[in-house]
C-alpha cells in the first residue's frame, strides 16, 4: 500500500470515529507513521484530505452498488427493490467507517461552503435514489409495484432504510432485528397494501 493510500485509510478511520473537527493531524501522523509534512505533501490541508476521503467513500459505495445491480438484471421490480434494500443494509455493516462518515454532521456542515463536498454528497444520494427508483419503475411496468410517483416513493423508502442503518451505525438499535418488519413495511408501500 502506498503512503498516500495508507494516509487515506487511516484518515477514513479517524474521521469516522472522531469527525472532521475532532481529528488531529498529529494523531493521523502517529497512526500512519508519516510525518505531518509528508501528509501535507499529498494533501493541501485537512479539508483537502477530508474531501478526498469523502470522494473515496462515494466511489466505494457506488462501485459496490454497480456490481450488485449487475447480478440481478432479470428480477421483477419488487424483487429488485427488496434486493437493493438487503444489499444496502449489508453494505452499511461491511463499510462501517464509510457510513459513519456519511452519517456525521461534518460533511453536511462543510457542504454549506464547499461546492466539492456538496457535489460528493449529491452524487452519492442521487445515485442511491436512482437505484431505488429504477427498481420501482421496473415494478410499475411489470405490475409488481403499484405507486403513483416512483421518485417520491424511492425517497420515502430510502429514508426508512437509511434511518434503520443510522440506528444500527450508532448502536441505538440492531438493524437485524428490524429486517423482517422493514421488508413488510416496504412491500406494503410498494404494493399499495395489497
Amino acid at each position: 500500500m502506498s503512503k498516500r493510500n495508507a494516509i487515506l485509510a487511516s484518515a477514513t478511520r479517524l474521521f469516522s470515529r472522531n469527525g472532521f473537527q475532532g481529528t488531529a493531524m498529529a494523531e493521523l501522523s502517529t497512526m500512519t507513521g508519516a510525518a505531518t509534512g509528508t501528509i501535507f505533501h499529498h494533501f493541501k490541508n485537512k479539508e483537502d484530505l477530508f474531501l478526498q476521503v469523502l470522494n473515496d467513500v462515494k466511489e466505494g459505495i457506488l462501485d459496490q452498488f454497480d456490481r450488485h445491480q449487475q447480478t440481478c438484471p432479470n428480477q421483477k421490480g419488487i424483487e429488485r427493490v427488496e434486493g437493493v434494500i438487503t444489499f444496502y443494509l449489508r453494505l452499511a455493516s461491511t463499510m462501517e467507517d464509510q457510513f459513519l462518515i456519511l452519517h456525521r454532521h461534518d460533511p453536511y456542515q462543510m457542504a454549506e461552503t464547499s461546492p466539492v463536498c456538496r457535489s460528493h454528497l449529491e452524487s452519492i444520494y442521487t445515485c442511491l435514489l436512482d437505484i431505488f427508483e429504477e427498481g420501482i419503475q421496473k415494478g410499475v411496468h411489470d405490475g409488481s409495484v403499484a405507486v403513483d410517483s416512483p421518485r417520491k416513493t424511492a425517497m420515502v423508502l430510502f429514508a426508512m432504510v437509511d434511518g434503520i442503518v443510522r440506528l444500527n451505525t450508532y448502536r441505538v438499535y440492531d438493524a437485524g432485528t428490524l429486517y423482517d418488519s422493514l421488508m413488510v413495511a416496504c412491500r406494503r408501500l410498494l404494493t399499495g397494501g395489497r
